[in-house]
């Protein structure tokens, strides 16, 4: 019975805390696969830094209390940080609330199995210890790394490009809180507590911030998108200010390469349609197959890319409003 309560406590309330963060997700952002992938990459790096931080320790001579306060949240982080790095360099990110569905999986994998291995050296702990490393350090890990990609998301909405000065100051942010729980500043229970009733009053936070920017992205962008779909698609690009941006760049591209940048913009705009069609779906409980001329048509959106080089991909770029999500929406797309 008392092995029973320690694993409900130690592992059930991140679990089912990431459970909410999952079905919270009103447009099914985030496949169970892509959650169950990023609870497997916070497995992986609990393995690393067990193996790791112990190496460490002898290596840098200090002992257990000041490892844990000043170094193993820089490792911890670090290894939590990597998968989701990853992730955005493939663009598999598109708003705040898959960032944080994706850090916090990743850290309550981490979480989970390091309570496990926990369980298994100190079996006769008492039920107090479990419930703070369930309702505290475990809630921490997948704090930390969901803070990590919500920031690195929200540089890439405002900015839209990431940059490694970018990337290590969200991880410096990550590793400072760590530490600070791990100086145990106040004491555990108000620190668990606080976990306990702050986490979910943030993250309702950035749910509703999200959730207006995709509303926003699928109403305005939608409306924009159809009606310069239906521009190209009758002939009159020449006549709308978009047309006059094009018609400006004949000085400095030859006109079959301008040619070719009213294609690239054409597929553009269908593929952003089609990827906001799927998410609008996806909301009301519908589950499509990507099209069958999906795969053709970002075969020649590739071939446009190539044919206009980066010049003309950097000339096009300012016609798209859609935060730079093209790479996003492909993957959208492809998985259906």
């Amino acid at each position: 019975m008392l092995l029973v309560a320690q694993v409900a406590f130690g592992l059930l309330p991140v679990a089912l805390y990431l459970m909410a963060l999952v079905v919270m997700d009103s447009y099914k952002l985030v496949k169970a696969q892509a959650v169950l992938l990023a609870v497997m990459a916070g497995f992986v790096a609990l393995l690393i830094c067990n193996y790791i931080n112990p190496w460490l320790m002898d290596l840098t001579g200090t002992g257990p209390e000041i490892y844990s306060r000043y170094l193993a949240p820089i490792t911890e982080e670090t290894f939590k940080a990597l998968y989701l790095v990853f992730l955005f360099r493939l663009n598999r990110i598109g708003f705040l609330v898959d960032s944080a569905i994706f850090g916090f999986a990743i850290g309550a994998g981490f979480g989970i199995l390091e309570n496990i291995f926990y369980l298994s050296l100190i079996p006769d702990a008492n039920l107090f210890t479990w419930v703070l490393r369930g309702c505290g350090t475990a809630l921490m890990h997948g704090s930390t790394t969901a803070i990590f990609a919500l920031i690195v998301q929200n540089h890439c909405e405002s900015r839209g490009a990431q940059r490694i000065r970018h990337l290590l100051g969200a991880l410096g942010v990550s590793i400072v809180l760590h530490s600070m729980y791990n100086h145990f500043l106040i004491s555990p229970v108000l620190t668990a507590l606080g976990l306990v009733l702050g986490v979910p009053l943030i993250t309702y936070g950035i749910y509703q911030r999200s959730e207006k920017a995709l509303e926003k992205w699928l109403g305005v962008g939608f409306d924009a998108d159809s009606e310069m779909l239906a521009i190209i698609g009758a002939g009159k690009v020449s006549d709308t200010r978009v047309g006059i941006y094009l018609m400006s760049l004949r000085d400095r591209f030859a006109p079959e390469v301008v040619a070719d940048m009213i294609c690239l913009l054409r597929i553009q705009i269908e593929l952003a349609i089609e990827a906001k069609g799927i998410l609008m779906l996806r909301k009301e409980g519908f589950e499509i197959e990507p099209g069958p001329d999906l795969q053709m048509k970002i075969d020649e959106l590739h071939f446009l890319e190539k044919s206009i080089g980066a010049t003309g991909r950097l000339a096009v770029m300012p016609l798209r409003k859609s935060g730079g999500r093209e790479s996003w929406e492909k993957h959208l797309l492809k998985q259906g």
